[in-house]
C-alpha cells in the first residue's frame, strides 16, 4: 500500500492506496482505497465506469451527491453507498465537509449490491448508530496500513462487516406508506409461523387466509424482506432439520421426510441432492 497525505487549494486528505494480492482479487472482497478528507474550498469529484463500490460518511459539514439521475442533499451523519460503474459526482457546500471513505470491490459485489437494492437500500441513508460504521472505517484503515501476512483476509473480514451493517440499514419501512409498512412488519409473524410449523403442510393459500394478505402480495413482500421466496425458505428450514436428524438420530430417510413435513422420501432425496450435492445417505456417512 501507499500512504498519501495531500493538500491542495480545495482539499486536505489522508489516504491509503491499496494494491491487493492476486489471491484477494480472485477470492475475496478487497480494498482499493481508504482515507479521510476535509474540504478547504468548493470542489466537485466526478467518476464513471469505475469497477468499484464507494462507501463514505459525512462526519461534518454538508454537500450533495449526483447519482443515477438524482441529486441527494448530504448532511453530517449521512452515508453513501453506490456502484461506481455508474456516473456520479459529489460536491461540498459552503459548509465545507469532512468525509471518511473507502473504495472496494470483489467479483461478488454486483450481486451483493443488487441484494442491497432489493431489500430497499438507497444510495444515501442516515444510520441510527454511526458509531459502528466509524469503528469499521477505523479498523479498515488500521488493517490496510499493517504489515500482517494475513492482511488481505482481515480486510475481507472488515469489508464483510461493513456490508452487514449496510444491509441492516437497508430496510426502512417507516419511510413508506403506513399500510405498506404494516404489511412488511407482519412478515415477522409469517416467518415465525413458518419456523414453528414447517413440519406441517403449508400453502400460500393457507398463509393468505391466516394473515389476511393476498398471496401474491405476501410472496412479494416476504422476498423483499428476507431475500428468498416463502417456498425456498420452507425448503431450507426443512433440509436443515433433515441434516440435523441424519447426523444425530438413527431415523430412516422415510421417517425423516415425514418428520420435516415433506412426506415423500424420494422427493426429499432429490431436493437434498440438489441443495447439498449428495444423497441423504451419503451426507450421513460423511458427517
Amino acid at each position: 500500500m501507499e500512504y498519501f497525505a495531500s493538500s491542495s487549494h480545495s482539499v486536505s486528505s489522508q489516504r491509503i492506496l491499496y494494491t491487493p494480492s492476486e489471491f484477494a482479487r480472485t477470492s475475496l472482497l478487497y480494498l482499493q482505497e481508504t482515507g479521510s478528507l476535509h474540504a478547504l474550498a468548493a470542489h466537485t469529484s466526478h467518476r464513471e465506469h469505475l469497477a468499484s463500490y464507494l462507501f463514505f460518511s459525512v462526519t461534518s459539514g454538508s454537500g450533495e451527491l449526483n447519482y443515477n439521475g438524482k441529486t441527494y442533499a448530504l448532511h453530517s451523519g449521512d452515508c453513501v453507498f453506490i456502484d461506481c460503474r455508474k456516473p456520479y459526482s459529489h460536491a461540498t457546500s459552503a459548509d465545507l465537509w469532512t468525509l471518511q471513505w473507502c473504495h472496494f470491490y470483489g467479483h461478488t459485489m454486483p450481486d451483493i449490491y443488487k441484494k442491497y437494492q432489493e431489500r430497499g437500500g438507497q444510495p444515501v441513508f442516515h444510520p441510527k448508530e454511526m458509531e459502528e460504521l466509524a469503528e469499521v472505517m477505523t479498523d479498515l484503515y488500521s488493517a490496510a496500513e499493517s504489515d500482517s501476512y494475513v492482511r488481505d483476509m482481515k480486510i475481507n473480514e472488515i469489508l464483510n462487516r461493513l456490508l452487514w451493517i449496510l444491509m441492516k440499514n437497508s430496510w426502512h419501512p417507516e419511510q413508506g406508506r403506513a399500510a405498506h409498512a404494516r404489511k412488511r412488519m407482519s412478515m415477522e409473524k409469517v416467518k415465525s409461523y413458518l419456523d414453528e410449523n414447517y413440519k406441517e403442510h403449508i400453502t400460500l393459500e393457507l398463509l393468505s387466509q391466516k394473515f389476511y394478505i393476498n398471496k401474491y402480495y405476501l410472496t412479494k413482500i416476504f422476498k423483499e424482506t428476507y431475500g428468498v421466496t416463502i417456498i425456498s425458505y420452507l425448503e431450507t428450514r426443512r433440509i436443515t432439520q433433515a441434516k440435523n436428524l441424519l447426523r444425530f438420530t438413527d431415523m430412516t430417510v422415510d421417517e425423516i421426510s415425514a418428520a420435516i413435513g415433506m412426506n415423500d422420501a424420494n422427493y426429499l432425496a432429490r431436493r437434498f441432492r440438489k441443495i447439498e450435492g449428495m444423497s441423504p445417505g451419503e451426507y450421513r456417512k460423511k458427517w
